[in-house]
């Protein structure tokens, strides 16, 4: 399925996103108007995770373009740092990321998205279902020697039946 549209919801692309210039710390902590912080990149940090269980599927970046196209349309957007580019998540793979829920951090510098998953629902470009598919052994583990250890057993698609010759946003 590459279809990134579901006609059960209805898009409101047109509807105007009111970002307020930050004015006082108490309008930005205690007050009712989205003041977002973008950071020197123009920027805001932004994390994903599901509506059902609760799991982080990935942290991602918005720009202004972003934050309000999410807003307006209930399906994730971010800025691609890699590609430098406006990425409306699961275009390419079918795996669009439905809006549940948005939040916006205490100083309104980190916003934080409960979705739903089309397809498989994976959200990683790697084919795991996060991505944070492994675990850092901390502590004892960790003066063990002990490596990476992944906490998916199985990829959830074949990036390459997906992606086919496309670039790895991945930067080295």
């Amino acid at each position: 399925m590459n279809s990134n549209t579901d006609t059960s919801r209805p898009t409101l692309a047109s509807a105007t996103v009111a970002l307020h210039a930050r004015t006082s710390v108490e309008q930005v902590e205690e007050g009712r108007e989205l003041a977002p912080k973008f950071d020197q990149d123009d920027l805001i940090a932004c994390i994903t995770t599901d509506a059902d269980s609760g799991d982080v599927l990935m942290l991602g970046y918005m720009n202004h373009e972003a934050l309000v196209k999410t807003v307006q349309t209930g399906e994730a957007y971010y800025w691609s740092r890699s590609r430098k580019t406006l990425w409306h998540k699961g275009a390419t793979s079918g795996l669009v990321q439905v809006v549940e829920e948005m939040r916006i951090d205490d100083d309104q510098d980190a916003v934080w998205l409960r979705v739903r998953v089309s397809g498989s629902g994976a959200s990683c470009h790697v084919g795991y279902r996060s991505c944070f598919y492994r675990r850092i052994p901390v502590g004892k583990e960790h003066a063990a020697g002990k490596e990476l250890v992944f906490t998916e057993s199985s990829k959830t698609f074949d990036p390459n039946l997906i992606y086919g010759d496309a670039p790895n946003p991945t930067l080295l």
